[in-house]
């Protein structure tokens, strides 16, 4: 399935002016972190992580979001709206102005992550066009494959993305249970890890060469014990995936704390000797906190947040916001 051929709604309507970057900072490791303006005194942080092979760019979807993962920073904020696919698309010409992306050749941006700020498949009528012009020849002529969408678990938006876009599929996991994921993971409580499951496999039927990444955020003592990895095992063994363990990025006020060295290597082999691939996430940007889970923006006007977050949490609850 090509980018061109991805069902999209959106049609220009008016002429987009270019984004105003606020500040950029760059972290002693490389990477590279750009605060956006939006209307309203809202404002929204872009990544990017320089590789020796890629260059990733961290792109957000919303202006806050409404999901209320605890461990995360970017929930502290609230949320206030969706992002139009200017505003999205927007983020990624900004780095690519900054990073130089004229020649495919020596490209410094080779991937985008739908992972910033937000959950992108409640953005799904403007995240969809947007990944279509990252994709596109004549947008950024981006593979397919170095596009991902990441998810807390909103299993019709999955749904929904497997019939319009071919995309690589990220899901937040971050425990192999529903009790402990509802406490981390609200969103659980609507789309427990059975439906999720039942959705990554559904969105793997017309693409038998991908597989789905997981992601794990270690906590010492609430999810990085060797029984929530052999659950994981058990949980993932029969999907074709991948697992990426990502050590907790700290923030201001949050009850959670990093796991251990030992603890992570030891989840990690437990995990791989039972045959699955796990790497651990090497902490990038965190001096300028830019590390997974540390985006914050800048999110005024947060009356609309109790009212998405209880809008994801009922049965006729739609994808799109």
């Amino acid at each position: 399935m090509s980018a061109r051929n991805c069902a999209t709604s959106w049609k220009p309507r008016r002429r987009s002016a270019p984004p105003k970057v606020l500040f950029q900072k760059v972290s002693t490791d490389g990477t590279t972190k750009w605060l956006i303006e939006l209307d309203g005194g809202n404002a929204v942080e872009t990544v990017y992580i320089p590789e020796p092979t890629r260059g990733t760019l961290c792109v957000s979807s919303q202006i806050g979001c409404s999901l209320n993962c605890t461990f995360c920073s970017t929930a502290t904020q609230g949320f206030n709206r969706n992002l139009t696919t200017a505003e999205i698309i927007g983020q990624v010409w900004v780095a690519a102005q900054a990073l130089g992306h004229e020649r495919k050749e020596n490209r410094r941006l080779s991937n985008v992550v739908m992972m910033g700020m937000g959950e992108p498949l409640l953005n799904f009528d403007a995240v969809v066009p947007a990944m279509n012009l990252m994709r596109d020849d004549l947008g950024f002529g981006l593979a397919n494959k170095r596009v991902t969408l990441s998810t807390a678990g909103l299993v019709p938006g999955i749904d929904k993305l497997s019939e319009v876009c071919d995309v690589s599929l990220a899901v937040s996991l971050h425990a192999p249970n529903d009790a402990l994921r509802e406490t981390l993971v609200p969103l659980n409580k609507k789309y427990p890890i059975a439906e999720l499951m039942a959705a990554c496999q559904r969105y793997l039927v017309n693409r038998p060469r991908a597989s789905v990444t997981f992601e794990y955020t270690l906590m010492k003592g609430i999810n990085d014990q060797p029984e929530h990895a052999r659950a994981l095992v058990k949980l993932l063994r029969r999907l074709p995936s991948k697992l990426n363990l990502i050590p907790f990025n700290p923030f201001p006020g949050t009850r959670y704390e990093r796991s251990d060295e030992d603890a992570i290597r030891r989840f990690q082999t437990i995990v791989m000797e039972a045959g699955l691939i796990a790497t651990v996430r090497r902490t990038r940007g965190d001096d300028i906190d830019a590390a997974c889970g540390q985006l914050v923006g800048t999110v005024l006007d947060r009356t609309r947040r109790s009212g998405q977050f209880k809008a994801q949490l009922t049965p006729s609850a739609e994808v799109h916001a």
